[in-house]
């Protein structure tokens, strides 16, 4: 038996014996360099896969390779980069195995999927393009449901058994990166898989605004109202984006009524109750309240210990229970700054195959202002080298990498704005300057204008996590 059918022999044993998730994400690439009487080594295609499997499995392939060869009695595992080398045919590709070893199956899952994947994708009242993609990350194999958003999920699922029947409209609100999105998309996808007669139009509001703007202009706005009528299942996400767009919402407040009246399903997704859209006409508002409305709030710590959990096993990324916990105890807002954290993670690895330790990111999340304190930081008083403004206005001028008379002189260009407000701003939080002594500094300018700038810049960190982070790193530097 040459080294790829021993190793076949071996995979075969183990995919008996582990789950199919584990499979895919902890064996990637993986030969058989040597086969000896007592032992046998493994080329992995990376330290994680090797610290995994030395880790987590190292027991059942032992056991699995005793079944082939009955004398071993010790495996090792050697990192090979070249094992990516398509002239190796020794290696095993497992995620392509896997599809081998399980095709029959798969064929008429994908036959189903194609089935519904592709059905009434256009109207021939309106154009060629497609009207729904679904798309493989918004599935409930990903979607952890917590207690907030449990009845939002509930009411998805009863909208699936009967569309157009229970439920409608169904209005789900809450705040960016809590999973609507995810739910609006699954329960389309869900809609398509049972029903295969339904045609379903998943959009954002800018998309609707889009092709509103353009029925317009080519006078086809009758052509959309058929378009929507020929559909039986719409779904709409952002709808915030709708205010102030009067006609737009007049036109929605048309389509609306021609699908209620034919019991066609209506999903509406916004970041706000339907009593808090101001700026939305009150006859369309009220249409939003004649179904069901239901809320996401912020999940828990477990839920999010668990969502980050999960989003580490599907990158198959490796995240140690305490750092895991550490993240999840402090990212807090939303479920889209865990997959933000989670990334900026993966690509330092990637970059220096470092594992994330605590000690390393509880140091970037305080950089990244969500924490205050660094976990096993040494209470070593460290002294600033910061006496005067010329000090501030030489640090963020190195930092931007600009000359600093841009910073003092008055210019509107981006690039050397927000470096002058950042100075501003340093200047009042940590030296203490009043608002008329930074002025006469930045070419005399007046108090109102130095509060603006302050406050600009403030206004600008709470929404952007970028900018916050160059901030904290220029105070890092100068220990401010």
């Amino acid at each position: 038996m040459n080294k790829y059918d021993s190793l076949t022999s071996v995979l075969n044993i183990i995919l008996q014996n582990i789950k199919k998730q584990d499979f895919l994400v902890y064996f990637r690439k993986i030969s058989v360099i040597e086969i000896t009487n007592t032992k046998i080594i493994f080329w992995v295609v990376s330290w994680f896969m090797k610290e995994n499997l030395e880790a987590k499995f190292y027991d059942l392939i032992l056991k699995s390779s005793k079944q082939i060869f009955p004398q071993i009695e010790k495996i090792e595992f050697i990192v090979d980069m070249n094992i990516e080398n398509p002239s190796n045919h020794d290696v095993v590709d497992c995620a392509q195995y896997f599809k081998d070893a399980s095709k029959k199956p798969k064929k008429s899952s994908t036959t189903e999927e194609s089935s519904w994947s592709s059905q009434k994708w256009s109207s021939s009242s309106w154009d060629d393009t497609k009207i729904w993609t679904p798309s493989d990350r918004y599935t409930l194999d990903n979607f952890i449901v917590w207690p907030s958003n449990q009845l939002p999920y509930s009411a998805c699922e009863a909208v699936v058994r009967n569309p157009g029947k229970s439920y409608n409209p169904l209005y789900i609100y809450g705040d960016v990166g809590l999973g609507k999105t995810h739910l609006l998309q699954w329960t389309g996808n869900a809609i398509l898989r049972k029903y295969k007669d339904k045609t379903v139009r998943y959009m954002t509001a800018d998309k609707f605004i889009t092709e509103y703007v353009t029925a317009v202009k080519k006078k086809w706005v009758e052509r959309l109202r058929q378009k929507y009528a020929e559909v039986d299942v719409i779904i709409i996400d952002d709808v915030q984006f709708l205010s102030k767009k009067e006609q737009t919402q007049n036109e929605l407040y048309n389509i609306f009524n021609i699908l209620y009246d034919a019991q066609k399903q209506i999903i509406i997704s916004w970041d706000r109750s339907p009593k808090e859209l101001t700026e939305i006409e009150p006859r369309l508002k009220s249409r939003f309240e004649w179904g069901i409305i239901v809320d996401i709030s912020k999940p828990d710590f477990e839920t999010r210990l668990a969502i980050l959990q999960e989003k580490a096993r599907a990158r198959e990324f490796l995240i140690p229970q305490d750092v895991a916990e550490f993240i999840a105890a402090n990212v807090t807002d939303s479920v889209r700054e865990l997959e933000w954290i989670l990334n900026q993670l993966m690509a330092e690895y990637e970059l220096d195959h470092s594992t994330p330790t605590l000690e390393k990111v509880a140091r970037k999340l305080k950089k990244l202002s969500f924490t205050t304190d660094i976990l096993g930081e040494t209470k070593v008083q460290r002294t600033t080298t910061i006496k005067s403004y010329e000090d501030i206005i030489n640090a963020v001028s190195s930092h931007f990498w600009i000359e600093k008379e841009w910073i003092l002189w008055e210019n509107r260009r981006k690039e050397f704005m927000i470096p002058r407000q950042v100075a501003m701003y340093l200047l009042k939080t940590k030296l203490h300057y009043t608002y008329e002594r930074i002025g006469n500094i930045f070419s005399g300018r007046n108090h109102a204008a130095v509060l603006y700038s302050c406050n600009k810049l403030e206004s600008m960190l709470k929404k952007d996590k970028t900018l916050l982070y160059e901030i904290n790193v220029l105070r890092d530097g100068i220990w401010i």
